[in-house]
C-alpha cells in the first residue's frame, strides 16, 4: 500500500459520520440501492439500513462503482427493527413523503443524529414507518411531475445534510467509535487478511503507520502455531 493510499483511507474514515444514516424501506430496484450507497459514501455515511423487499431485489451492478466496499449494509426483514434501534440511540427519523404536513427538507436540523427513511419506488414508506418517524419531509417541485426518483431524492437531501454538518464542523468531529474505526481501517487496508482472520476467528493484528502489519513474520508464525494447535485439538482421539 502506498503512503498516499493509506492517507486517503485515514482521511475518509476520519470524516465518517456517526450521526447520519439512511434507511431504505423495501426499495427494490438494484440500481437505486447502488446509487443510494454511492451517495452515502460521498457524504460520509458508514452504514445504511436496508429492509429487504418482500418480492426481492432487481439485479443490477453498475451505479455504485465499487462504493459498496466502503459503506456497510445492514439488512432487515422489517423496518421496525432499524427504526427502533436508531431511536434508542437518539436518532431522529425523517421520512421523504408527500404530505400536507411535510416540511421542506431544508428545514430539518441534520446536525442532530439523523436517519433519512426512503420508501419503495411506487408505494413509498410503509404505514408502520409513516406512523413511527418523527417528521415527513419533501423536496419542493416546480415542474409538472410530482416526485423524484428515490436515489435522486436521497442525493438532494443528503447534500443538504452535508452542507449543514460541514458548517457545524462535524466532519472530523462526529467520529466512529474507536473499535469500529479500527475494524474498518483493517478491513480497508488488509481486506484479504481481514477475511482470513474472520474465517478463523483470529484477532486482527496491529497496523503500522503505513497500513502494514507490525512485525508481520512473527504474527504469521504465531497464527500458524495457533491453527496447528487448534487442528490437533479438534482431531478425534485414536
Amino acid at each position: 500500500m502506498t503512503p498516499e493510499r493509506y492517507s486517503k483511507i485515514l482521511q475518509v474514515l476520519n470524516n465518517r459520520q456517526a450521526g447520519l444514516t439512511v434507511i431504505t424501506d423495501e426499495v427494490h430496484k438494484g440500481r437505486n440501492i447502488s446509487a443510494i450507497i454511492r451517495t452515502c459514501d460521498a457524504v460520509g455515511i458508514d452504514t445504511i439500513h436496508v429492509v429487504t423487499p418482500r418480492a426481492g431485489f432487481q439485479n443490477y451492478r453498475g451505479t455504485a462503482l465499487g462504493s459498496q466496499k466502503w459503506v456497510s449494509t445492514a439488512e432487515y426483514d422489517s423496518v421496525a427493527t432499524p427504526i427502533s434501534s436508531l431511536k434508542e440511540k437518539g436518532f431522529q427519523i425523517v421520512a421523504a413523503h408527500l404530505s400536507s404536513t411535510a416540511l421542506d427538507y431544508r428545514d430539518i436540523d441534520y446536525t442532530k443524529p439523523t436517519a433519512l427513511l426512503l420508501g419503495g419506488e411506487k408505494p413509498g414508506p410503509s404505514q408502520y414507518a409513516l406512523d413511527s418517524v418523527d417528521e415527513y419531509i419533501t423536496i419542493p417541485m416546480l415542474g409538472m411531475v410530482g416526485s423524484l426518483n428515490v436515489s435522486v431524492a436521497c442525493s438532494i437531501i443528503m447534500a443538504e445534510a452535508q452542507r449543514q454538518r460541514t458548517s457545524a464542523g462535524l466532519y472530523g468531529n462526529d467520529c466512529l467509535p474507536k473499535a469500529l474505526f479500527k475494524h474498518r481501517l483493517f478491513n480497508w487496508c488488509q481486506p484479504m487478511l481481514a477475511e482470513y482472520c474472520d474465517k478463523h476467528d483470529l484477532e486482527y493484528p496491529s497496523l503500522d503507520d503505513t497500513g502494514g502489519i507490525i512485525d508481520g513474520p512473527q504474527w504469521y508464525r504465531s497464527v500458524q502455531r495457533h491453527l496447528k494447535h487448534t487442528d490437533e485439538l479438534t482431531k478425534p482421539l485414536p
